[in-house]
């Protein structure tokens, strides 16, 4: 059992054994108030209302998990919470004894019990909901602090992985082949080639901080990089964009797009008679890469982390899925964009 568990069901035990312990001396008062209730009523009274108290306060914390988690609204979930749980405390320990007074006896109501009940219900619950917020918060703030820990570990190791593939020695091997063939060939293309070579490493340098990045910056990198493909395979492999204006300020991960046309080349073969098509589509809302799928036989090394990474970047910013799909002749992977107000 974690730690964090632990703490969980060390809060329920403690939560639980001091409504009963409060719920036992408020039962003592009204017994001695009236004499004529039996004890066994008065005990079951105890067990109905620990019962509804546990299950409705319970079912009111998810609630307002859904819609007013602690970290974001914090101040307005405390005061929040705190009513509702003290007039719902109060409704279930009113309606109990009204029930069990007019069903199981034959004495009506008695109004210095009922004072009896509500003052004493308001001095009981005010510190046992303090301490439940409290330990709750708690909780919540520890998920966050391991998640947050998580999330810069896995953006860490993302950012690691990315640096090593472009600085694997057969990247720059083929590169640096390309450019020596192409300064004997055309000084003023080797020129231009060296200019994208050098923006890829620079956007790999001003990105590796960076959480999110506008999906103009991500383009301007990934025309780099298409260069040097393009370079490379020439007529073998051909790229089609097709983005909105509106999606360009929108934003995501960096290096989201070159990790899938790296996936793209490292696993399908590429020849004449099958040139590897690639085309990046956007309809403001996501972008999708999608390539025709021709695998290799023998299939590249891989550690099956990219997309995996991928989805765990973007799961520290937005609910939205990364989208998988993949037909016979076909594989595309839809990325959401992410709009500036949902970091």
């Amino acid at each position: 059992m974690t730690a964090l568990n632990t703490l969980v069901l060390r809060k329920n035990i403690i939560l639980i054994s001091v409504i009963i312990s409060l719920l036992t001396l408020l039962a003592y008062y009204m017994y001695t108030l009236d004499l004529s209730i039996d004890l066994y009523y008065t005990i079951g009274w105890i067990l109905v209302i620990l019962v509804l108290l546990v299950l409705g306060n319970s079912l009111i914390s998810r609630q307002f998990n859904r819609h007013l988690p602690w970290l974001k609204f914090g101040r307005r979930r405390l005061f929040t919470h705190l009513f509702l749980g003290l007039i719902y405390s109060l409704i279930v320990i009113n309606l109990a004894y009204f029930t069990f007074k007019l069903v199981l006896t034959t004495q009506p109501p008695i109004i210095e019990q009922v004072i009896v009940m509500n003052v004493y219900g308001l001095v009981m619950f005010v510190p046992i909901f303090s301490i439940y917020f409290s330990l709750h918060f708690l909780k919540h703030w520890q998920n966050s602090a391991f998640e947050t820990e998580k999330f810069k570990k896995e953006t860490l190791k993302s950012q690691i992985d990315n640096l090593k593939n472009h600085l694997d020695p057969h990247f720059l091997f083929n590169n640096l082949n390309i450019l020596s063939a192409l300064i004997d060939k055309d000084a003023n293309e080797s020129k231009r080639f060296l200019d994208k070579f050098s923006d890829v490493y620079r956007a790999l340098l001003k990105t590796k901080d960076e959480d999110l990045i506008c999906l103009q910056d991500e383009l301007d990198f990934i025309e780099a990089y298409i260069y040097l493909m393009k370079t490379r395979f020439e007529e073998l492999i051909i790229f089609n964009i097709n983005v909105e204006q509106d999606a360009l300020l929108k934003m995501l991960p960096p290096l989201s797009i070159q990790l899938l046309i790296e996936n793209v080349v490292k696993h399908n073969a590429i020849s004449e008679k099958k040139p590897l098509v690639v085309e990046l589509t956007s309809d403001g809302s996501s972008i999708t890469v999608c390539n025709s799928l021709n695998l290799q036989k023998i299939p590249a090394e891989s550690s099956g982390s990219g997309l995996d990474n991928i989805r765990s970047r973007y799961a520290y910013f937005t609910d939205r899925k990364v989208e998988i799909n993949q037909s016979e002749s076909q594989f595309c992977v839809t990325i959401p964009l992410i709009e500036v107000e949902e970091v």
